[in-house]
């Protein structure tokens, strides 16, 4: 079974809602009795969202859409784990959607969080707060070599938050066999974006399989 809407086209939906977000025009579509009645016994989504936990991320008003239309999974600084992958492919293989949208932010605080534990001498966090970003540490470290740095002062966190969302998108298709053969065959696209708080906007990284779909 294959999404009404190719992954080209779930995502320009999606960049079409972000524009009405930015402008401030929002439709707000979706969000009425008659919609919530509608899907009370079945749901599909435009796409599936993994984004970070950041209050500042609120999926579907960034994106201006409503009750039914994202799958959304999130975790602090949106890192790949046994649990985002088995939700994500919940969401390909039993919901058929044909987009998943990875969504990172500037100002993160896990990315700064990742930063701060690349230091000799930094205080040790509590033991699951670290488990959950030592993923991200390995780009900021990735971000100093490259930039001549040598003091965590040197690291520039929107590069890291580049290199991580890029480095995310890999291990999902390294680490699911379910979705990257969706990817080859061309049923499912995912994009890696960046959310700029200020602006609003949602500025793809990376893009894997939105070709095909055209």
């Amino acid at each position: 079974m294959t999404h009404a809407l190719t992954p080209a086209a779930a995502w320009q939906k999606m960049q079409d809602g972000n524009r009405r977000f930015v402008n401030d025009e929002p439709a707000h579509p979706n969000q009425d009795v008659a919609r919530r009645h509608r899907i009370a016994e079945a749901q599909n989504p435009v796409a599936t969202l993994f984004g970070c936990s950041d209050s500042r991320l609120a999926a579907e008003i960034i994106f201006d859409l409503g009750l039914g239309d994202l799958f959304v999974v999130r975790n602090a600084g949106q890192v790949i784990g046994e649990s985002i992958v088995a939700s994500l492919e919940y969401a390909v293989a039993v919901l058929h959607v044909p987009l998943i949208v990875v969504l990172a932010h500037d100002s993160c605080g896990a990315v700064k969080a990742a930063i701060d534990g690349t230091a000799i001498d930094a205080t040790p966090l509590p033991p699951h707060i670290w488990k959950l970003i030592a993923p991200i540490v390995p780009a900021a470290r990735k971000v100093l070599v490259e930039n001549g740095g040598t003091t965590v002062a040197d690291i520039d966190a929107e590069l890291v938050g580049r290199e991580h969302l890029r480095n995310t998108v890999g291990d999902l298709l390294q680490s699911s066999e379910l979705i990257s053969d969706a990817v080859a065959q061309g049923r499912l696209g995912i994009v890696g974006a960046n959310y700029r708080l200020a602006e609003g906007t949602a500025v793809p990284v990376i893009t894997v399989g939105l070709d095909a779909a055209h």
